[in-house]
This record gives C-alpha cells, sequence and structure tokens, in this order.
C-alpha cells in the first residue's frame, strides 16, 4: 500500500545525511563467507530516497550502462509503492539484485548525481538493491506478463551478465531464447568468480530462475567449441549472440611460477566459489595457505585476498606495482580488506616466485618501484628502483593481473573476424563478421565490469530483436557506450580483471 506523507522541501532533503549500510563487523566476517553488506532496514530505504532532488536532467540515468530509469523507481519506493518501484526497476534492468551488489556505482550513476555537488551523493546502489530484494522475495504482487510469441529463435553462448541480460531482454520481446553455458550452473562470473561474501549464489541462482520463468531455456555443461560449433548453432538459430566473457588467466612470465602454490585468481576463485572448496566437506581441493600474496589492485585481486583470509590465512598481501591511488578496485572492496587484516605493498613488482627444493612456494621477490614519465593512457609509469629487491614470505601466491580471451570459440568459426588480441570484432549495432551472430561483453570488450558486459547484453539484444524483425540496419543509434571495434590489449602490465 502506498505511504501517504507530505512532500518535503528541496532544503529538507539537502539536511539528510546519506544512510550507512549496516555490515558485519569485520572481526566476525574475516572468517566467514556470509555477506559482508547486510542491506537497508525500510526506514532507512525510504529516508535515502528522500535525499534524491528528482533533476529535470537526471544525468544519473546518463551515467548508467543499462539506462535505469533511477528518478521513477526512488520516486515509487519513497512514495512506499515498492510493488510498483519494483517494476519499473526490473524493466530496466535484468539483474537489480547483481548489480545493487557489484556494480561500481560510485564511479557511474553516483558519480554524477548532482546531489554530490554539495555533500554526498544518494545511495542508488544500496536502494537498487533494496528494491530489487523487496522484489525477489515478493514475487506474488508483480505483474508477470508474457508477450505473444514471435517464432524467432535466438541462442546465447554464455550465462554471464552479457548473456543473461540479452536473455532477459529478448524474452520481453517474445522470441525463443536458450542459453548454453559451460560449466555445470547457470551465471558465468557472477557465480565462479564473485565470492559468496559479496554476492551470494542463492541470489544469483534467483536471478537465473526468473529468467527461466520468463521461458529462457538453458542448457548446462555445452561447451560452444566443443560440444557444439559455433556454425552448428547458427544453423539452428535464427541468430546467436556470444557472451563467452574473457576467462583465460593471464600470468607475469616470471621465474617460479609454475611452483606448487601458485594459482592464477580465476582457478582459485572458480574453485572456492563455483566448486564450493570453502566447504571442508567438498570434494574439490583447494590450498589452504598461511601466508597468501595476492598480486593485483583490481576487484578481483580483492575477492582473491578476502577470500585467502576467510580460509585461514594469518598474512594475506595484496602486492601491487603502482599507488593506492592509482588501486581500479572500487574502495569500498579495499576499505573492507583493510578492515579484514589485508596488508598492501604498494609499488611492488614481482621478479620471482621462491621455492623449496620440493617445489613449494616459500616466497615472492619483488623490487621497489617509483613513478616515472607519464606513459599512454597519461598515468606516471611505474619503473624499477635499483637495488631494492625483497622477499615477502607466502606459501601461497596468487596471480590477480587480468584475464584475456580464449579462443576455443572461435577457433571452430574462421570466418568470425577477431583482433590480433583474439576479441570478436564487431560493428557498431553488436554483429560480427558472421551475418546473425552478435557479440558483447568481455569477448569484445577485454576484461570490464559486469554492468559494462549488461549493458552490451541490452544493447545488443535491442539490435537482435531489430534484425529478426528485418528492420536492419536498426532505427535507433548505437550507444557511446557501444565497445570499440578494435578491443584494447590486455596483458600483466596493465591488465585489471574485474568482476563487478
Amino acid at each position: 500500500m502506498t505511504e501517504q506523507r507530505p512532500p518535503l522541501t528541496q532544503k529538507e532533503r539537502m539536511a539528510i545525511d546519506r544512510v550507512v549500510m549496516p555490515e558485519q563487523a569485520a572481526e566476525l566476517r574475516a572468517v566467514n563467507f556470509r555477506e559482508v553488506n547486510l542491506g537497508l532496514t525500510h526506514q532507512l530505504a525510504i529516508l535515502e530516497a528522500e535525499r534524491c532532488l528528482m533533476c529535470p536532467k537526471p544525468y544519473c540515468v546518463e551515467g548508467c550502462p543499462v539506462r535505469v530509469n533511477i528518478p521513477r523507481f526512488l520516486k515509487f519506493l519513497r512514495e512506499g509503492d515498492l510493488s510498483a518501484a519494483a517494476e519499473s526497476l526490473l524493466d530496466d534492468n535484468a539483474l537489480p539484485c547483481v548489480t545493487g551488489r557489484v556494480c561500481p556505482q560510485e564511479t557511474q550513476c553516483e558519480g554524477v548525481c548532482l546531489r554530490g555537488k554539495k555533500g554526498k551523493p544518494v545511495a542508488i546502489g544500496y536502494l537498487e538493491r533494496y528494491v530489487a530484494d523487496w522484489a525477489q522475495q515478493h514475487t506474488e504482487e508483480l505483474t508477470h506478463l508474457r508477450p505473444g510469441p514471435t517464432g524467432r529463435t535466438v541462442a546465447i553462448i554464455g550465462s554471464g551478465p552479457a548473456g543473461l541480460t540479452a536473455a532477459g531482454e529478448l524474452a520481453k520481446r517474445g522470441h525463443e531464447v536458450t542459453i548454453f553455458e559451460a560449466f555445470h550452473a547457470a551465471g558465468g562470473v557472477l557465480v565462479y568468480g564473485i565470492p559468496e561474501f559479496r554476492l551470494p549464489k542463492d541470489i544469483v541462482q534467483a536471478e537465473v530462475d526468473r529468467l527461466k520463468e520468463a521461458g529462457v531455456k538453458i542448457e548446462l555443461n555445452a561447451i560452444v567449441g566443443k560440444t557444439y560449433t559455433l556454425p552448428e548453432l547458427r544453423a539452428q538459430f535464427d541468430a546467436v549472440f556470444i557472451a563467452v566473457g574473457a576467462g583465460l588467466p593471464v600470468f607475469m612470465n616470471i621465474p617460479g611460477e609454475n611452483l606448487k602454490g601458485v594459482y592464477s585468481a580465476n582457478e582459485y576463485l572458480t574453485r572456492v566459489n563455483l566448486m564450493g572448496a570453502w566447504n571442508p566437506d567438498s570434494d574439490t581441493p583447494v590450498l589452504h595457505g598461511q601466508r597468501v600474496v595476492v598480486v593485483g589492485g583490481g576487484n578481483v585481486a580483492m575477492d582473491a585476498v578476502r577470500t585467502a583470509r576467510r580460509l585461514g590465512a594469518s598474512e594475506a598481501v595484496i602486492a601491487y606495482r603502482r599507488g593506492r591511488e592509482e588501486l581500479p578496485a572500487r574502495a569500498e572492496e579495499v576499505h573492507h580488506a583493510e578492515q579484514e587484516g589485508v596488508r598492501f605493498e604498494f609499488q611492488v613488482a614481482p621478479v620471482e616466485v621462491v621455492g623449496d627444493e620440493a617445489g613449494w612456494v616459500t616466497g615472492l621477490r619483488c623490487i621497489r618501484m617509483e613513478l616515472g614519465e607519464p606513459d599512454e593512457s597519461g598515468r606516471r609509469r611505474p619503473v624499477p628502483v635499483p637495488g631494492s629487491e625483497f622477499v615477502i614470505p607466502a606459501d601461497m601466491v596468487i596471480v590477480a593481473i587480468g584475464t584475456r580471451s580464449n579462443p576455443l570459440l572461435t577457433s571452430t568459426a574462421p570466418e568470425l573476424r577477431v583482433n590480433r588480441w583474439g576479441y570478436i570484432e564487431t560493428d557498431e549495432h553488436g554483429m560480427t563478421s558472421m551475418p546473425g551472430v552478435f557479440a558483447g561483453g568481455d569477448i569484445v570488450r577485454g576484461a570490464a565490469t559486469v554492468i559494462l558486459a549488461m549493458g552490451d547484453g541490452k544493447r545488443a539484444a535491442a539490435a537482435i530483436d531489430s534484425y529478426l524483425r528485418g528492420i536492419w540496419p536498426p532505427l535507433e543509434p548505437a550507444s557511446e557506450e557501444t565497445p570499440k571495434k578494435h578491443a584494447p590489449a590486455v596483458g600483466p602490465a596493465e591488465s585489471v580483471a574485474a568482476a563487478g
């Protein structure tokens, strides 16, 4: 039921402080895998929604890669009409429970919020999570409309954020959608890459179940490149969307990287998150290092080092070659890591993984770095300081410096054009060199965030819909967020694997 209250004046709204997200105490959460952020109460959510100024020109919408109508769902929320708020949010965003938890709102919608010009921006991410969680718990109060079938079929390769978003958008348009997922569970990086304490698996499963209820079919254990080839799927379906991500790990190429106790972050997090290796009764083994060093400074590095702490590491260290100000990880993740006892070694570069005679890791030899002249990105390039080598004692080293494209799928379709880094090339509408085959997300962009992949999935779905209806090229121009035809190089020097 809608709550009736007199509207606040702009002055009254400006006087409200941004709410604080309740969270587990650091000493407790550092030894469990339960979610760190606990979510807002109803009262806190309403109070925070009241802070929105309902700007005539909502820059927050422009800052959102999936173009959520933020003022609309916040208006419904502060009026107390949660079903309308939820339906508004779900109309724009296929995975709001996910983005409310892992999207970097601080650099996107909240980063351009006018409320932040004087004080702190509206906590859009917190409110998105609150409304989305309410929707998951009150599905019977939402309208469920099923469009008439168009008779057209679409295959989606990969069930990560880009694939799930495209599936939801295409199902809303009445197309028959089948997702082909290589793993035994749907969700892609949402289930294998992001830890339980940041994104609970039952939350992802609920989002997947909602898509199934909308008519989306999911075939698991289907490896395109092995189980099927891309040309085979193209022959069976009216259109194909490739959303396989970029999950091939990048290593440092330094001596000792083949020692026992060295993991890629991709393997380490997959074993723990998807295979349940955090559970002592799991059949999937994973080392429980006591002194763990994670190389990298992105969100994946934070996920890996915080996971190591929860698996019993007494010392968990981040080794990053630039300074604190250059850390690409979300500020919240860095803050949480520090609270949980993670140590940061800034401006250091690994030169060797040190081991014993039995082939086990005993440490990571690093060299101190100092910032030199700016490189092509405009950032000052780290350069080694002669004679500054030292060893960080460790029995496990986790490499989290990025990922690159996996050639498994593209090797089965020589007519599919890729760039020199192996990423798929697309036109401004997301179509590849194979007619009727589209691509988006990390396999086009290179390693990026969940929300950017979702934006690609949403735009690709609109383009595929136009293609299936014979409206080509689409009437709508491509968004400025559309990835460039030539994805940037991803390598150990600069790459950041970003899961969220």
